[in-house]
């Protein structure tokens, strides 16, 4: 009953900070005014900035931010206990990841939907708008490359979830030629494409695919290869041919599988076959890291993340239709994002306990916990962290009467989608971020998609035929999101510093202790590399660390210097609300 009780409190606190709290923001803080004009409706192109329907930009919106990160963090954060893993998740989403999230998304919307390192430099200086590219274009690097191995291995783990992944792109396609084209009702038409949708995933439980090795390449690296292809298409397309379509189905898939892991939760622990199987806090498992301040760095997605901006700044911004809607689409969405990583908790903590095969042998409760997070060895690779979640859902679902293996299609579906949600969004991120900073080399978005795809196929490659290059930069990604997330919300509080008198504060002690504990992992990475002798780690951290010090400098300097008048004429600016 454990768990069922933390569900409930976590999700009303969720519901009732939405409406104190989120509101407190939106209508004070940034003073949300539907008078302003909005860069979807100023630069509208029917490609990028297209004016969108809350609840569709907000479909768009949570399946960009979320991919596998609320996902794989708290999956592997519960080596530490369930207690610290939660605490964070439910704090940092409402105190911190949502004023992240929506003040990068609002100030974006009031400087012609520029991503943050390009307003970075008119709210801070022109210096550190390159600082902020670097940090920007290393996470967005990663992240492409990364994503393209995430969704490889999930294809490789679970084969059934191949055939309802590819098959989503003609849904969604065909949902937004009807929707936009012919005018069709979009309720209507959404739910006939989700019912399609699951109709596929029963399907590729008895359609399994798998890529064998081919050309001296591995599946992976072949998988790796398509799904590059095809974030290089999606990424150019209009957002209404794929993006928004397709984001609007995974929206529903989420409130589906959500409400489905709810409802797991629930009649498993009425039945009396739902515990808590993990200790509440253990602080030295085997050969973990320490707990501060690894715990705020492996759980990004689910409380904070510096990517969450570069969605916010980079592509919802240019489709939110106006102010007032950005208050849902950005504050709810992570919101929403901490409620799923709750839910990660309880499969990984309880859900897994209900049944874990290990070489033909079923162990249950604290024994298949404990088996699954013996040591960070064991728990810490990709395959460990997205298991723990499918076979822990899968096993509440079995409370609802669905068969296992239907089960771990859903999931496993469930997890691919929004990673590929991610994978094509971070590319045309990244396109926006380049075209911005080298406007006259990378105009033409073909070439600088171009330019994008190539890079991360690089380093994909880099250590060979079997496609799993990226994992070397791996270890710099959670400092440096975090770093970001930190940086951003001191352009955030500088913004506010000028607007509203003790505005800022809602950003300032966020943005302070998220650089505290960013550089401090920061630093224990780097003598983690140097111990190990890897120089290519070491200098790109190195001027990881550079560059945070420089851009928390510049801006603890032009926070000191800025009044109230300073950005009085700012489009949205309290005076003018």
């Amino acid at each position: 009953m454990e768990a069922l009780l933390i569900m409930v409190l976590t999700f009303l606190g969720y519901v009732i900070m939405y409406q104190v709290y989120g509101k407190f923001i939106g209508n004070k803080i940034f003073a949300l005014n539907d008078k302003n004009k909005v860069p979807s409706v100023e630069f509208e192109d029917d490609v990028d900035f297209v004016p969108t329907k809350k609840e569709v930009i907000f479909g768009h919106h949570f399946a960009s931010i979320a991919g596998t990160g609320p996902i794989v963090g708290p999956a592997i954060a519960v080596i530490w206990g369930w207690a610290p893993a939660l605490i964070w998740v439910f704090v940092g989403s409402i105190a911190m990841g949502a004023a992240h999230d929506f003040g990068s998304l609002i100030i974006s919307m009031r400087n012609e939907g520029k991503s943050i390192s390009e307003y970075t430099s008119k709210y801070i200086n022109a210096r550190t708008k390159y600082f902020f590219f670097f940090i920007v274009f290393l996470e967005l690097w990663i992240i492409v490359a990364i994503f393209g191995l995430v969704i490889a291995v999930i294809f490789q783990m679970y084969p059934a979830a191949v055939f309802p992944v590819w098959m989503e792109i003609p849904i969604a396609m065909y949902l937004g030629y009807l929707v936009y084209n012919k005018g069709a009702n979009l309720l209507k038409w959404s739910i006939i494409a989700v019912v399609a949708m699951y109709i596929t995933v029963v399907a590729g439980v008895y359609l399994p695919i798998s890529l064998p090795s081919m050309f001296g390449l591995s599946s992976i690296a072949l998988w790796s290869i398509i799904l590059l292809i095809y974030a290089f298409i999606a990424s150019v397309l209009p957002v209404t041919k794929l993006l928004q379509p397709r984001d609007y189905i995974n929206s529903h898939e989420l409130i589906i599988a959500m409400t489905a892991l709810v409802l797991g939760v629930i009649f498993a622990a009425l039945s009396g076959n739902l515990h808590i199987v993990a200790p509440a806090v253990q602080m030295h498992p085997t050969g973990t890291p320490p707990l501060w301040p690894f715990l705020f760095i492996t759980i990004a997605c689910g409380a904070i993340s510096g990517f969450h901006a570069l969605v916010s700044s980079g592509t919802s911004s240019k489709q939110v239709r106006k102010e007032s809607d950005s208050l849902f689409v950005g504050y709810g969405s992570m919101l929403m994002e901490g409620a799923l990583a709750t839910l990660v908790i309880i499969a990984t903590t309880a859900g897994i306990g209900m049944g874990l095969t290990v070489g033909g042998h079923t162990l249950l409760g604290t024994e298949a916990w404990t088996h699954h997070y013996a040591s960070w060895a064991a728990a810490k690779g990709l395959g460990s962290k997205v298991g723990a979640f499918v076979v822990g859902s899968a096993n509440m679902l079995g409370a609802l009467g669905i068969p296992k293996t239907i089960g771990v299609a859903i999931m496993g579906v469930f997890v691919a989608s929004f990673a590929g949600t991610t994978l094509d969004t971070a590319t045309r991120i990244q396109r926006y971020l380049i075209t911005e900073t080298f406007p006259k080399t990378f105009r033409n978005k073909y070439v600088s998609t171009g330019f994008v795809v190539l890079a991360a196929m690089v380093l994909i490659f880099s250590s060979g035929a079997n496609g799993k290059g990226a994992l070397a930069l791996w270890p710099l990604f959670g400092a440096t999101n975090q770093t970001l997330a930190a940086l951003a919300l001191i352009v955030v509080t500088v913004y506010l510093k000028g607007r509203v008198k003790w505005g800022w504060l809602i950003s300032a002690a966020p943005a302070v202790f998220m650089l505290v504990v960013s550089f401090w992992a920061a630093v224990e990475n780097q003598i983690h590399f140097g111990a190990a002798n890897n120089i290519l780690l070491q200098v790109i951290n190195l001027i990881i660390i550079i560059s945070m010090l420089w851009v928390a400098v510049e801006g603890f300097m032009k926070f000191i210097k800025t009044s109230m008048k300073d950005n009085s004429d700012l489009r949205g600016s309290a005076s003018s609300s």
